[in-house]
């Protein structure tokens, strides 16, 4: 596992060798302007100055190739600096625009990845002999199936299988927009589209043919070159917005020009026909209109993306300030797509604490349009049917009563709770959560129904093998952090000596709904002890109420339990406890699923998520549905990885698991000072806080 960062005042310090920064004398604003570009060069080594100020400058920064660029080059010339080319990397971010920041940068010193009138750093890696490392070309293969697997590309505005998808079967011709650099830059020009449609006709008579319009065309910011004009009885243009992986699936054939895409239809299994000279044309991969006789190397799809995405960007993670590695920055980029996509569906929220409504607004707003928070069923059932919306309500306050009147009204609805990496701080402490779940069949604790929870474990038989790792990874990386649901600030445990069995037996909120849903024969704290100590007589038992119910805002209060237990633990930390113990006895804590995580056996006198599957001894119930007998790697992919979305407490920004996980081993978090002041006036007013829950 890579060392957690240390970190001062909510910014992560860069280790001392990344601090050590070339001047790069800049001459267009557009640098200067937008603050993140300025960050992420200074992390990558290099301080930005204006121009006609940077007499220690080392060499002139250009972004890419636009007409701005000249002063950058005319000032390198009269200056004898070298110039550096600046560009967006090829995961960009969810949508267009200056505004929203990016996962990498191409810095190149020798031309720009997309002219093909002179060589560059990306060309010289291509055609060196560094890409036939079998390590590299194993992260190529695994990064090539994340993104597709993920419908992740430079711009992700939408998921896979979103809108209406064309019948499989067509030839996919690639637009561009007019005056795009890497058109005139890649030895092509509007001619070039005119024969690339003329020869996929040609070459697939009575084919259908969809032009595939550019992103920034179909928002009406730029225009592209093809339109209805360009239609007949087996051409049409892309109506809708389709994730680029959607439409490589069902394309027989794909014509480009200079686009990404046709290197994604590289990575999808695709020989394009391309009618410029891209960056990804040249090297055996490709049926290309054109020649380059630098391009000497015929490559595999593998070393192709290796050289493009592994070694080629510089890839940073803006939550710590760093340079990442493209895996890292995917996952940010998978997280950031994920909250944009789930936000899609405008929402009626229902039944929120209003203390956690501005941070729902983040979570079900993220990008888009923010929720309407209804005050009562009828007022949210109205404006979920009038403006086709979608109804979230919180997963505690959905009755029998309520979901009859839903599901009469043919309403759908989501259900939305905490996740499991929660906080640096207890819920009832007013702390905002990081993350949360939605679940669209039932909720993760619910055992009498099924939930999304439930099916994407049944699912993860048939994870790949590096999402499998990635959970192996994530898994350690919480263990060595020591992070939990809550993350609270808590003394050192010293377990008394022993050579009995110690087991631990986590108390929890005794009106919580994961009681109520979650267990029949044993349901309180005193029955949990009764039941552990009777099944148990020699063993050593400590008790941990759970810190809800020690900071008196939830029932669950045992009179006198060291009467069954050996030892109480109030205020001890969860995984220092669990390094000491030979078990866990719980009802449906989460603490039962942070045990697994660490290699401590588990009991179950309840059915929770985790319980079922073969990973615990269940002892209070069974659950018929959970049939499958998943990796323990599958369990942690679906509850941390493919279920929860997640939001980074400092920037309230959407953040991988991994990046949460160190935000909370640091206790990086941010609560404004009116949830600091209520939550000091609650615990004076906790034997009332039914009034607010």
């Amino acid at each position: 596992m890579r060392p957690l960062l240390a970190c001062f005042d909510g910014v992560t310090k860069v280790p001392e060798q990344e601090q050590k920064r070339r001047d790069l004398a800049v001459y267009t604003l557009g640098f200067l302007q937008v603050p993140y570009i300025r960050r992420m060069l200074k992390i990558a080594g290099w301080q930005v100055r204006f121009g006609p100020f940077s007499r220690q400058a080392e060499a002139i920064g250009v972004w890419g190739r636009k007409p701005l660029a000249k002063r950058g080059f005319a000032a390198a010339k009269r200056r004898n600096l070298s110039v550096i080319s600046v560009e967006d990397a090829f995961l960009r971010s969810n949508f267009p625009g200056p505004s929203t920041a990016l996962f990498g940068l191409i810095i190149d010193e020798t031309g720009i990845y997309f002219d093909a009138s002179n060589s560059s750093d990306m060309e010289n890696i291509l055609n060196g002999d560094g890409l036939d490392d079998p390590q590299l070309l194993l992260r190529a293969q695994k990064g090539i199936a994340f993104l597709m697997a993920n419908g992740l590309s430079k711009y992700n505005p939408v998921p896979k299988a979103h809108g209406v998808l064309p019948k499989a079967g067509y030839v996919l011709v690639v637009d561009q927009t007019v005056g795009d650099a890497s058109i005139n830059c890649g030895n092509a020009s509007a001619e070039s589209f005119r024969k690339m449609l003329a020869a996929a006709r040609a070459e697939n008579p009575n084919k259908p043919i969809i032009i595939r319009t550019h992103p920034a065309v179909e928002s009406g910011k730029k225009s592209g070159h093809y339109s209805l004009a360009d239609c007949d009885q087996n051409t049409v243009l892309q109506t809708g917005q389709i994730n680029p992986w959607d439409l490589l699936e069902g394309a027989d054939a794909v014509y480009c020009v200079t686009s990404q895409l046709g290197f994604e239809a590289i990575l999808a299994g695709h020989t394009p026909r391309i009618f410029g000279m891209p960056f990804y044309a040249g090297w055996g991969l490709s049926k290309d209109e054109q020649r380059l006789e630098r391009r000497v190397k015929t490559l595999t799809v593998e070393q192709l993306f290796a050289g493009a995405m592994l070694e080629y960007p510089v890839w940073i993670d803006g939550f710590q300030g760093r340079r990442c590695s493209f895996e890292e920055a995917a996952q940010f980029c998978q997280a950031k797509a994920k909250m944009a996509w789930n936000a899609l569906p405008q929402s009626v929220a229902l039944g929120m604490s209003s203390w956690k409504t501005p941070q729902i607004s983040k979570f079900l707003g993220y990008d888009s349009t923010p929720p309407i928070f209804a005050k009562d069923l009828q007022s949210a059932l109205q404006h979920a049917k009038k403006n086709d919306k979608r109804l979230v309500v919180w997963a505690s306050k959905v009755t029998l009563a309520m979901e009859a009147k839903i599901t009469t009204a043919k309403q759908p609805f989501w259900r939305m709770e905490d996740g499991f990496l929660r906080s640096a701080g207890l819920g009832a402490e007013l702390t905002p959560a990081d993350s949360m779940v939605l679940d669209d069949i039932g909720i993760y604790y619910d055992a009498t129904r099924p939930s999304r929870l439930e099916q994407l474990i049944s699912a993860s038989v048939d994870l790949p093998d590096y999402a499998l790792q990635r959970a192996v990874d994530l898994r350690e990386k919480i263990v060595d952090a020591g992070v939990t649901k809550y993350n609270l600030d808590a003394d050192a445990v010293d377990i008394p000596t022993t050579n009995k069995t110690i087991i631990l037996v986590p108390g929890q909120v005794e009106d919580d709904a994961s009681i109520r849903l979650g267990t029949k024969v044993v349901s309180t704290n005193i029955g949990l002890l009764a039941a552990t100590r009777k099944a148990n007589p020699d063993a050593f038992i400590l008790y941990k109420p759970h810190p809800d119910v020690v900071a008196g805002l939830r029932p669950g209060q045992v009179e006198n339990p060291l009467e069954l237990a050996d030892f109480l633990v109030e205020n001890g930390a969860v995984p220092e406890i669990l390094a000491q113990v030979d078990a866990v006895w719980t009802m449906t804590s989460l603490l039962g699923f942070e045990a697994l995580l660490r290699g401590v056996s588990v009991t179950c006198l309840g059915m929770p998520f985790y319980g079922g599957w073969g990973f615990t001894d269940d002892q209070g119930q069974t659950c018929e549905r959970r049939l499958a007998r998943p990796e323990l790697a599958g369990l942690i992919h679906a509850a941390l990885i493919d279920y929860p979305l997640y939001l980074d407490p400092v920037s309230k920004r959407a953040i991988s698991p991994e990046g949460l996980v160190e935000r909370l081993h640091l206790r990086q978090n941010r609560r404004g000072p009116r949830l600091r002041v209520l939550a000091k006036l609650q615990r004076k007013l906790a034997r009332f806080a039914y009034m607010w829950r």
